[in-house]
């Protein structure tokens, strides 16, 4: 079977969100005299469903009753900060301009919300690159749930087949498998400890291996 399609996660895929996201949260900790369990926050990547909220986790911390908008705009601030002179991540740029030379449809499924996605790929200039575009307001249930991916294959109108998915955590691999997609694990330096065995192939950045090549390791593997 011949892939036609490529799926990317977003955060801590194509950028590097998922760390300064879990660093301005652990700033905001210490203000507070608390340390913010790695662990724990682990457990939220990739999904808008997870079982911890650092807000709530804090204010039992610390027996506060905590303003989340207030909070949240502290954390934006200091993600800014610590983002201003940010870059893709290694390979990205490359991975779609092939991707496109190739003529291969490509589409981005996140749980993160579109807002923020959409800010970020202007951002970068690499918007224009992607036919579609799934965030958590187009489905019912986020990741691990594979329903982002199903609606990214048919609005690309590609089968599971015919796509390769590129994910970083353990939320978005067993997404990608739950439908069908064989699965890239890219992991970054806040999800290489993670479970990531489900996935098809792991690589250490998109440098790591032309997209060519790695489409003929994913075609070979659907023909067995």
């Amino acid at each position: 079977m011949r892939i036609k399609a490529l799926v990317f996660d977003f955060d801590g895929l194509l950028v590097d969100t998922e760390g300064p996201i879990f660093e301005s949260w652990q700033r905001i900790y210490r203000e507070r005299g608390q340390e913010l369990p790695r662990e724990r926050w682990l457990t939220i990547i990739g999904t808008a469903s997870g079982p911890f909220d650092p807000l709530l986790d804090l204010g039992k911390r610390t027996g506060e009753k905590l303003d989340r908008q207030e909070l949240d705009n502290l954390e934006q601030l200091y993600y800014r900060e610590a983002t201003s002179m940010q870059q893709l991540l290694p390979g990205v740029e490359k991975y779609l301009a092939d991707a496109r030379r190739l003529g291969l449809k490509m589409a981005i499924a996140s749980s993160s919300g579109s807002t923020w996605v959409t800010e970020h790929l202007e951002r970068f200039g690499i918007h224009d690159h992607f036919d579609a575009i799934v965030c958590r307001e187009d489905v019912t249930r986020t990741k691990p749930d594979p329903e982002l991916y199903r609606v990214a294959l048919d609005r690309l109108s590609v089968s599971p087949n015919e796509t390769i998915a590129f994910e970083d955590s353990t939320n978005g691999i067993r997404a990608a498998k739950a439908a069908q997609l064989f699965c890239v694990a890219v992991p970054n330096p806040l999800t290489a400890d993670l479970d990531l065995t489900d996935a098809d192939l792991r690589l250490a950045s998109l440098e790591a291996t032309s997209l060519h090549d790695l489409i003929s390791r994913a075609e070979a593997a659907r023909a067995e």
